[in-house]
């Protein structure tokens, strides 16, 4: 047999039990199989036919790609006729078959299976996987090339064998070993019945194996959903906590603020005393500085309620020209040498929205165009499109490079990040607006080229409906 180490000098063995006890998957004596059967031809089909099935079942039974073979050797070996069988598998990356599978082997041989091994090329069981074909010994007992084999035929009850390929498209898996009790005993329908075992239990294993490695791919992607999904959760709640954490701080810092700003204009005024002119300039810038902080506070709160869904809108109805006109009144940081350009339509149809939040977002628009634009022009439009109305903010500034236009409207995010940059400001301002724009069921668009200027479309419909 493949599995043990040829002998120059075999010791004779022991005379071969009628009914020996034999190994089946579970390790125990499974039932007799009695006398080997002869069938007759006509019986040939039916025979693949249970093998067939046989194997499909050992597929639907086996937990792991190896309980195929076990399975299937246990069931298919009595229906060719094989007292004794086994398989071999080759350990990847290396010239040696294990011993994967037995069927009818003595009980005493138990102990030893698992160090059982086989190299590819040696033995009939090696000379199969390595040929890729079947190799089949009529009798040990009459080939005196086979002597070291004939003690272990007469220990295991055999007199002859075939050794058939486990194949295969991709590559030979191993050997399947089919141990008969008399010799010349295999007829061509037993040989083409144990080809289409062999190749079956082949492909029947490696089906189990892709399954096998689809669950496991499986398990470990739904472990990585969970460890993404328990991340993302803690990732929103830091945002809460991040959110939660400038509201309050923010609310803090505005009121002692306000007061601030409150005295100062008191001081400007004289109530506290006279003030010089040199006083009142540094009043004057004092007081812009806290202003502009306060603005800053101011955007922070407003954001932090957006994101939180804490804005509730206060529908009116009201002419679209007028948020406008309010916004270019409010915008501040135009400079003397830019020219504004303001085009509405005549008699536009009433608008139904939220008045202040209009305001506020084509006025965070206008704070950007000036801002950005040292030159040339800043032309406002208002145009309505059928059911919608759109407030256009053209510039000359210096513009927005392409890979830059989503990013803009990131918070705390500005084309320059360095610390040296050109331009002050939080990166709030485009931010603010495209939620603001966004909460009366509008959008913020943007088409630039950098050194010609931006355009800023603040697209939203006429009339929300409640």
């Amino acid at each position: 047999m493949s599995s043990i180490p040829n002998r120059r000098k075999p010791i004779p063995g022991p005379a071969r039990p009628a009914n020996p006890p034999t190994l089946s998957s579970s390790g125990s004596a499974p039932p007799a199989t009695g006398p080997t059967v002869v069938v007759d031809r006509s019986e040939s089909g039916l025979r693949e036919l249970v093998a067939l099935r046989e194997i499909v079942h050992a597929f639907l039974t086996a937990d792991k790609p190896e309980e195929v073979y076990q399975f299937a050797l246990d069931r298919v070996s009595p229906l060719v006729g094989a007292c004794t069988a086994c398989v071999y598998l080759i350990e990847e990356g290396s010239e040696l078959m294990r011993l994967a599978a037995v069927y009818g082997w003595p009980l005493r041989f138990a102990r030893f299976l698992g160090d059982m091994r086989v190299r590819i090329g040696f033995g009939p069981s090696g000379q199969a996987a390595r040929d890729q074909q079947m190799v089949e010994v009529p009798d040990v007992f009459a080939d005196e090339a086979l002597e070291d084999w004939q003690e272990v035929a007469s220990e295991l009850g055999f007199q002859s064998f075939v050794a058939l390929p486990l194949q295969t498209a991709e590559a030979v898996l191993g050997t399947v070993t089919f141990y008969f009790a008399t010799a010349n005993s295999i007829g061509d329908d037993t040989r083409h019945l144990m080809r289409t075992v062999a190749d079956q239990m082949a492909a029947t294993s490696e089906k189990a194996r892709l399954i096998q490695d689809l669950q496991k791919a499986n398990a470990a992607l739904k472990s990585s959903n969970n460890q993404l999904e328990r991340q993302y959760m803690d990732v929103l709640e830091a945002r809460r906590m991040k959110d939660e954490f400038l509201a309050n701080i923010s609310h803090e810092l505005r009121t002692p603020l306000t007061a601030v700003v409150g005295y100062i204009s008191l001081m400007e005024e004289g109530i506290a005393g006279p003030v010089s002119e040199e006083q009142q300039r540094t009043l004057e810038q004092v007081k812009g500085a806290s202003e502009h902080l306060l603005a800053l506070i101011t955007d922070l709160l407003e954001l932090t309620a957006l994101k939180r869904g804490l804005v509730e809108l206060d529908i009116t109805e009201f002419d679209p020209r007028e948020p406008l006109r309010e916004a270019i009144a409010a915008a501040k940081g135009r400079r003397e040498n830019v020219e504004l350009e303001v085009v509405e339509p005549d008699d536009p149809p009433q608008m139904k929205s939220d008045r202040h939040t209009v305001v506020r977002a084509v006025t965070t628009l206008l704070d950007n165009a000036y801002k950005f634009t040292h030159d040339g022009k800043i032309r406002v439009l208002l145009s309505i499109h059928g059911e919608h109305a759109a407030f256009t903010i053209e510039d000359t500034g210096v513009g927005i490079p392409a890979e830059a236009h989503r990013m803009i409207f990131d918070e705390f995010r500005q084309v320059d990040g360095s610390t040296t940059r050109g331009y002050g400001g939080s990166g709030l301002g485009l931010s603010l607006a495209r939620r603001l724009a966004r909460l009366v069921h509008g959008d913020i668009s943007l088409t630039s080229t950098p050194g010609v200027g931006s355009t800023f479309r603040f697209d939203l419909p006429l009339r929300i409906r409640s």
